[in-house]
């Protein structure tokens, strides 16, 4: 029975260490739905906002500075990993465009790996419940196989 225990404890943690997994995917998912927000709001402002017109600059820190948009001709766009380049407007809409395209395949995997982690985790609990059941049953015959085994040998 000690052996069916730890494998019943066995399964637990792999089950925790699921769930673990799948809240930090979950985390990671809404990080970058975050980051596709931010992004529509920089396209709205691209399409939105003329030269001259007055915006507040984030400093940093929560503080903002105004400042008049000098030339919306050339917007500059991060490209990752440090670089960004300037672009006119149609093609920095196109560049944040892609961005999102990029953004929403890697929501799509990240959630597909949710459904295959919480399938696995299912798998585990079934396992999980088969064993509670052979343990029960287990206990019942023992329990019945002491008092049937006493009748049997006195006749």
């Amino acid at each position: 029975m000690g052996g069916g225990g730890g494998a019943m404890q066995e399964l637990q943690q792999q089950m925790q260490a699921l769930e673990e997994e799948t809240e930090e995917i979950e985390a990671e998912i809404e990080e970058l739905r975050d980051e596709q927000a931010d992004i529509d709001d920089a396209v709205e402002a691209i399409e939105t906002l003329d030269s001259g017109a007055t915006v507040q600059v984030p400093l940093g820190g929560g503080a903002y500075v105004r400042a008049t948009v000098e030339d919306m001709d050339e917007i500059v766009v991060s490209l990752g990993g440090g670089y960004a380049a300037e672009h006119e407007e149609d093609d920095a809409i196109d560049t944040l465009e892609r961005k999102q395209d990029a953004i929403d395949d890697e929501i799509d995997e990240l959630t597909e790996e949710v459904g295959e982690i919480e399938a696995e985790r299912e798998q585990l609990e079934q396992q999980a419940q088969q064993m509670q059941q052979q343990q029960m049953q287990q206990m019942q015959q023992q329990m019945g196989g002491m008092g049937g085994d006493e009748g049997d040998e006195e006749e």
